[in-house]
């Protein structure tokens, strides 16, 4: 895949790559690379880059924006603002699934609108600019990407969920945070499961099951709210 395939995606972000081949494996699919036998390397470590220099951005914008917010305030938002869902919506929007290579299997699983797919692709994305451009022309394009799809909640705050109820909940009772831990993943790429554990203290309060490490927190945060409430 030549640079100028990506010519719509650059001309929506306004960017340019200095190295095309960044941007071109931002979009190898590990189950591409398994299939072709090629000897590169899949998005996964840019995905993995790109995570935390997302969460770097957001937390210092909410930190700048959101100047009367307490830690655990800025911790729920943030995590509001970056999950599967809208980093899904925001690649959609990108239309990133276009870009991606796939193995047949995925492909005609519909790889390319699976949103954790598309989430990690996103970030993915980021981690190769990250690289190639550095951070400011990242933070450009989160600002660009993201945070319009938040106009509301970067007012508001978040609407509340279980985990953030949890968090509230925990902190004002016993001065701690919940801390979640993914204890079992299983089923392919496309329809991947996961089962996560909420600890408190060290002791396991809830555990919830999705096809989302985001839903499976959700579900295991309101297990742990009924428990604490009875």
């Amino acid at each position: 895949m030549s640079n100028n395939d990506f010519t719509q995606l650059l001309r929506l972000l306004d960017i340019r790559f200095k190295n095309p081949k960044l941007l071109e494996q931002a979009f190898l699919h590990r189950s591409y690379l398994n299939e072709v036998k090629m000897d590169m390397q899949s998005n996964e470590r840019l995905e993995f880059l790109g995570d935390s220099v997302l969460s770097l951005v957001i937390s210092y914008y909410l930190y700048a924006l959101r100047v009367t917010d307490s830690e655990g305030e800025l911790t729920n938002l943030r995590a509001h603002l970056v999950k599967t869902k809208s980093l899904a919506e925001a690649a959609g929007r990108l239309n990133l699934g276009k870009y991606l290579k796939l193995s047949k299997g995925e492909e005609i699983s519909g790889g390319r609108n699976n949103p954790q797919i598309l989430a990690n692709t996103y970030e993915a994305l980021l981690g190769s600019l990250f690289l190639d451009a550095g951070l400011e022309v990242v933070k450009g394009v989160i600002e660009k990407t993201l945070l319009p799809l938040f106009e509301k909640e970067l007012k508001l705050g978040p609407p509340k969920d279980a985990k953030s109820s949890l968090q509230e909940v925990v902190q004002q009772k016993l001065k701690l945070s919940p801390h979640y831990k993914i204890l079992q993943t299983h089923g392919p790429d496309h329809a991947k499961q996961f089962i996560v554990a909420v600890f408190v203290g060290g002791k396991e309060m809830g555990r919830g099951r999705g096809n989302s490490k985001q839903i499976a927190e959700e579900q295991a945060a309101k297990q742990a709210l009924q428990i604490i409430e009875d």
